[in-house]
């Protein structure tokens, strides 16, 4: 056994992603490295004499590794690496919130591309232009929500309208978020029975009467409604 894993670790050592990763390549890999965007950017930033812009071109052609370029290695095109980063809304976020020189208009549009991205672009990228993020977070309740909650020159009532075209982020965002309209949340919770039930259980100034019709056609929350909302 001792023997076998002796031979898959020499098979390890010798592999160009292992070595790359490791410190261990030299420049005769230089041909080989270029052949995946990952090995593109260890080589360049392990190996000396690589060449930079052949290295940064094979990054390139992965938005991941391009945002690692920029990151890492001296002498990076940042415009060019930002261009590939921003095929992807997760790594134009990262791009514009951590490297140095990031055109932030530029990775915003891409970035508002996915709530997600558009939510913590408004959160975290001092220059974000909060009204655009807005727009593109609202697009998905739980974003938001999370939008309202959390980010400072949110409007309430945009982000409420995006909140509440689902039951549960209705209910969510009344319980929570200053300034909620509870009657306009309580219509979109009451759209589905569990959340009408949570709504009249939790939200002060719920409309108990509607909440229960809303109930009313499934049993199981009808009879719970009964037996604990007065």
């Amino acid at each position: 056994m001792m023997k076998l894993l002796e031979k898959s670790a020499e098979e390890i050592e010798q592999t160009l992603g292992y070595r790359l990763k490791n410190g261990l390549a030299t420049i005769a890999d230089e041909e080989e490295a270029f052949k995946k965007p990952e090995w593109a950017y260890y080589f360049a930033i392990n190996v000396k004499g690589a060449d930079i812009k052949k290295c940064e071109e094979v990054a390139c052609k992965d938005p991941k590794w391009a945002y690692n370029f920029a990151m890492d290695v001296t002498g990076a095109d940042i415009k060019k690496c930002e261009e590939a980063a921003s095929k992807e809304p997760i790594y134009a976020y990262y791009f514009a919130s951590e490297v140095k020189g990031a055109d932030i208009r530029r990775c915003e549009e891409a970035a508002c591309k996915y709530p997600e991205w558009a939510y913590y672009f408004a959160k975290c990228v001092k220059e974000a232009d909060i009204r655009k993020c807005e727009e593109a977070a609202c697009k998905a309740p739980g974003w938001a929500y999370n939008f309202a909650l959390d980010i400072k020159g949110a409007d309430i009532k945009k982000c409420e309208e995006g909140a509440c075209k689902d039951p549960y982020w209705a209910y969510v965002f009344a319980m929570e978020v200053k300034g909620a309209d509870i009657r306009r949340c309580e219509e979109g919770a009451c759209k589905e029975p569990r959340c009408a039930y949570c709504f009249a259980r939790d939200v002060k100034g719920a409309d108990i009467e509607k909440c229960r019709k809303a109930v009313a056609l499934d049993d199981d929350w009808a009879k719970r409604f009964a037996e604990d909302i007065r």
